[in-house]
C-alpha cells in the first residue's frame, strides 16, 4: 500500500484491522492447542522425535509442574545455555507458564561472560547442554557455580538429570499452574536477552509476553502463516530470530516448527527441508549462501518451500534471485529489528519486487510507529534525507534489566527506541538502512556512509563482498579503508584498480585510500560483520 504523497516527513506507522494480541504466551498456546490438538508442533529432526500441539501442551505442562515443584515463583530468572533442541523450546513455553523470566545465554558465551550473566539477572535455575564441540558446558558452570551464590541448580540436557528433574512435576500440581496462570498479566517480563555489546558487558534487554507474542505473530501475519505451514529454523534459538520470530509466529498460528540441528549446518537444513516438507525456511544470507553452494544443491527437493525470513544483514541482489528461482521461495521476506524491539519494526511483504527486498528493509509493521530523527536534535527529517532510525510501540522492551540508566539512554521521553542505525525513509514508507550512527565516517568534515560505497563496490567483477569501515587519519580525522573478499584469490584486486573503478563515478572523499584483502569477515553469532574488529585490526 502506498502512503499518500502529502506525507512528507520520516514518520509512519501501521494500521492494521487485526488487533493486538491481549493474551500471555501460555493462554495463547492453549487456544493452538484447543483449535489443533492433532496438528504437529515440533519436530527434532536430529534425534526423531515429533510432537502433536497436543503432546507438546503435555510436555510444557510436565516441565511446568517441575518448575513449580522446585520452589520456582513468578519473576524468578530460568537460564538456559543451550544450542538448539526440543528442550530448549519446552523450557521457554513451562516458563512463560510459570512466569518466570527465562534468560537466554550465548551458546559461545565462555566462563567470564556466563558469570556475568548468571550473577548481572540473578539466575536461580541454569538449564544447559552438556556439551557440543568445543563447549564443555558442565565443565565451565562447575568453574564458576561458587561465584555464583543466586545460582542453586543445574540441570542437563540429555542427561539423566533432565528426566529426574521433569519427574518432580505430577499432575497434581495442575491447580497449582492453573492459579499461577491466572495472576499472570501479558506485560508482566517474562524474557532476559543479552545484547552482543561490542564494548564492555552486554545488557539484558527485559521482554514481556505483550512485546515477544505480538511480534511473532505479526511477522507471521506478513509471510501469510497458518497452521498449513511448517517452518524450518537453523537460526539459533537463544536469538529473538529463534524464539520469537519462528516459535512464537509458529504457535500463535498452529504451525509446525522444524529444527534441522543443533547449530547451523547447510547440508541439515536442507535434508529437514526435503523430508518434513518445510514451507518456510530462516536464515541469515551466509545461511542461504551457504546452502546454495552446497555441491549438490540442486539434488535436494525444495519444492515445497514457498516463503521464509531473511534477516540479519543485507542481502545481495543475486542471492535473492536465486532464493527465489532456485528455493522455490517466492514469497521470502526480510525483516529489520533489534533484541529491544522484540525484534521486528520493520518488513517487506510476501509481494513486495526484488528491489524492495533487496535495497529496504520494508515498512512498518502493524501498530508500530517509525522515524528517521537528527541525530543531534532528534527532529525528523524529510523523507529521503538520512538520519537516526527510531520506533515505538509495544514491542519496545520493558528496559535493560538492572540498567535504568543505560535504559533511558537507548528509550526516551516520549517512548521512542534509538536504533543508533542510520535509515533512510523513501516516499512510499519503505526503509533503507544506510550504516551504523557509530560506523559513519567523518573524512575533512564530510559525513560518509560505508552502506553506500559498499553497494557500489559490489558491482566490481572482483568482489565477492566488501565492508567499509573509517580508519584514523592524521589530516582528515578518518580515511576509508575497504575490506574485500575476492571471487579469485588468484586474480588479486590491487588499491589501484579499485580507485580507478571509483573514478568518476564517486565523490573523490569516498573513494576508498586503503585495502585489505581477506579470506573472511569477523561475524557475530547473529550473522553481522564486526565492524568494530575491522577498525582495530586493519586500521593500524
Amino acid at each position: 500500500m502506498t502512503e499518500p504523497s502529502y506525507t512528507r516527513l520520516s514518520y509512519t506507522h501501521g494500521t492494521s484491522g487485526t488487533a493486538l494480541l491481549g493474551d500471555t504466551i501460555g493462554a495463547n498456546l492453549d487456544r493452538a492447542v484447543a483449535a489443533w490438538p492433532e496438528r504437529e508442533a515440533l519436530v527434532d529432526a536430529p534425534s526423531g522425535r515429533r510432537w502433536t500441539y497436543a503432546e507438546f501442551s503435555a510436555d510444557v505442562d510436565e516441565l511446568a509442574y517441575a518448575l513449580l515443584a522446585s520452589g520456582v515463583a513468578k519473576g524468578d530468572r530460568v537460564g538456559i545455555w543451550a544450542v538448539n533442541c526440543a528442550e530448549w523450546v519446552l523450557v521457554q513455553y513451562a516458563t512463560a507458564r510459570v512466569g518466570a523470566i527465562m534468560v537466554n545465554i550465548n551458546p559461545a558465551y565462555r566462563t567470564h561472560e556466563v558469570e556475568y550473566v548468571l550473577n548481572q539477572a540473578g539466575v536461580r535455575l541454569l538449564f544447559a547442554s552438556v556439551g557440543h564441540r568445543t563447549s564443555d558446558y558442565r565443565a565451565m558452570v562447575d568453574e564458576v557455580r561458587g561465584r555464583c551464590p543466586q545460582l542453586r541448580e543445574t540441570v542437563y540436557i540429555g542427561d539423566p538429570g533432565w528426566e529426574a528433574f521433569t519427574g518432580r512435576g505430577t499432575p497434581e500440581r495442575r491447580a497449582e499452574l492453573l492459579a499461577r496462570a491466572a495472576g499472570l498479566s501479558c506485560d508482566d517480563p517474562i524474557n532476559i536477552q543479552y545484547t552482543s555489546g561490542t564494548t564492555g558487558f552486554p545488557k539484558g534487554a527485559t521482554l514481556s509476553h505483550h512485546n515477544i507474542l505480538n511480534n511473532g505473530y505479526f511477522v507471521g501475519e506478513s509471510i501469510s502463516c497458518t497452521e498449513q505451514d511448517r517452518i524450518c529454523i537453523p537460526v539459533p534459538f537463544y536469538h529473538c530470530f529463534g524464539m520469537v520470530m519462528a516459535n512464537l509466529a509458529a504457535t500463535s498460528h498452529g504451525a509446525c516448527m522444524v529444527i534441522p540441528a543443533p547449530a547451523f549446518d547447510p547440508k541439515a537444513t536442507l535434508e529437514a527441508v526435503q523430508r518434513e516438507r518445510c514451507t518456510s525456511l530462516y536464515g541469515v544470507p551466509t545461511m542461504f549462501i551457504a546452502e546454495l553452494n552446497l555441491p549438490d544443491f540442486a539434488a535436494y527437493d525444495l519444492s515445497s518451500l514457498r516463503t521464509g525470513i531473511m534477516a540479519g544483514s543485507p542481502c545481495p541482489v543475486e542471492v535473492m534471485k536465486r532464493v527465489v528461482a532456485e528455493m522455490h521461495m517466492e514469497e521470502v521476506s526480510i525483516c529489520y529489528g533489534m533484541t529491544e524491539t522484540s525484534p521486528v519494526s520493520l518488513q517487506t511483504r510476501i509481494d513486495d519486487d526484488l528491489e524492495h527486498r533487496t535495497g529496504t528493509v520494508g515498512r512498518v509493521l502493524p501498530h508500530l510507529e517509525v522515524k528517521v530523527v537528527d541525530p543531534v536534535d532528534g527532529v525528523t527529517r524529510p523523507r529521503g534525507v538520512a538520519g537516526e532510525l527510531c520506533t515505538r510501540g509495544y514491542s519496545v522492551m520493558l528496559g535493560y534489566w538492572n540498567e535504568p540508566e543505560k535504559t533511558a539512554e537507548a528509550v526516551d521521553a516520549g517512548r521512542w527506541m534509538h536504533t543508533g542505525d542510520l535509515a533512510v525513509m523513501r516516499e512510499d514508507g519503505y526503509v533503507e538502512i544506510v550504516g551504523r550512527i557509530k560506523d559513519m565516517i567523518i573524512r575533512g568534515g564530510e559525513n560518509i556512509y560505508p552502506r553506500e560505497i559498499e553497494e557500489f563496490l559490489y558491482a566490481h567483477p572482483k568482489i565477492r563482498d566488501v565492508q567499509v569501515v573509517g580508519v584514523p587519519h592524521e589530516t582528515y580525522g578518518e580515511e576509508v579503508l575497504a575490506c574485500v573478499i575476492p571471487h579469485d584469490t588468484a586474480d588479486p584486486l590491487t588499491l589501484e584498480d579499485l580507485r580507478a573503478f571509483c573514478q568518476g563515478r564517486l565523490a573523490h572523499y569516498k573513494v576508498p585510500s586503503r585495502l585489505w584483502i581477506l579470506d573472511a569477515f569477523p561475524m557475530t553469532v547473529s550473522g553481522k560483520v564486526r565492524k568494530v574488529e575491522l577498525r582495530e585490526k586493519y586500521g593500524e
